[in-house]
């Protein structure tokens, strides 16, 4: 293309700068408006010259082109990816996404799991209202706050996996699921019956019971499981339960 007056110059250095040429396929949408531009106003000043054409130049150039990312159109948000193991569905907010990799050990670890977690929850939620001790109070309630959550994540598994999210009835008797040999319904018929420093003692031993089944549960799925989401979860709770084992037998050591 040739340059042949001072105008096209000044047009030029803005619309291709030195060295380079990426900007001419855009430049060259512009030459028919600068072009009525020049027989419009023409200039005398070299000054008025270089401002009329840097500011002509530009507003055609930025209007002409674009870079790849201002005229790409969005993607939508909602994917479902495939990873090494097994497809990936997205979960809840704030979840990310469900690994749909998974066994039947995963199933009953997650449905009896849920179980587990509300019984505990049950039996946190009278200590908060009957307790005598504090310490025993906020243990309750840190109980109750940290297994909730967990069975929502584990909910959202099961219904990403389609599995149904209660266990067979002839499951409910599954290890780990009593405490010294009671049943869910008979500790808290126990404990609805106690109160003060007697209450705090006997929930102290029944809860202690009821995370070593945890634990357990956790640890069959550790040995059995195959989805790393559910053997994540299965540590954890290993980790906290010992932890808050360790935390009972010592305020039942003072009662």
């Amino acid at each position: 293309m040739k340059v042949s007056t001072e105008f096209d110059e000044e047009v030029m250095k803005i619309a291709r700068p030195a060295g380079s040429s990426s900007r001419v396929s855009c430049f060259t949408q512009t030459e028919p408006y600068v072009a009525i531009f020049k027989e419009q106003f023409p200039v005398k000043s070299t000054s008025r010259l270089a401002a009329g054409a840097s500011a002509l130049a530009v507003a055609l150039t930025l209007a002409a082109c674009g870079s790849p990312q201002d005229q790409a159109e969005p993607t939508g948000t909602g994917t479902v990816t495939q990873e090494p193991g097994g497809t990936q569905t997205s979960g809840p907010a704030g979840e990310g996404e469900i690994d749909q990799a998974h066994n039947d050990a995963d199933t009953m670890f997650a449905q009896m799991m849920i179980v587990h977690h509300e019984g505990a929850i049950e039996m946190a939620d009278l200590a908060v209202e009957r307790a005598a001790l504090e310490k025993v109070r906020t243990l309750a309630e840190g109980i109750s706050a940290a297994q909730g959550p967990e069975i929502e994540q584990m909910t959202s598994w099961l219904e990403a996996w389609g599995e149904t999210t209660t266990p067979m009835d002839d499951m409910e008797g599954h290890g780990g699921m009593d405490m010294d040999g009671m049943s869910q319904e008979e500790a808290m018929a126990e404990l609805e019956g106690l109160s003060g420093t007697e209450f705090d003692r006997r929930f102290l031993e029944l809860m202690i019971a009821h995370h070593e089944g945890a634990v357990t549960m956790a640890e069959d799925e550790l040995t059995d499981g195959q989805n790393p989401q559910a053997r994540e979860l299965a540590q954890k709770i290993i980790d906290d339960q010992q932890a808050e084992i360790a935390e009972m037998e010592q305020l039942h050591q003072t009662l």
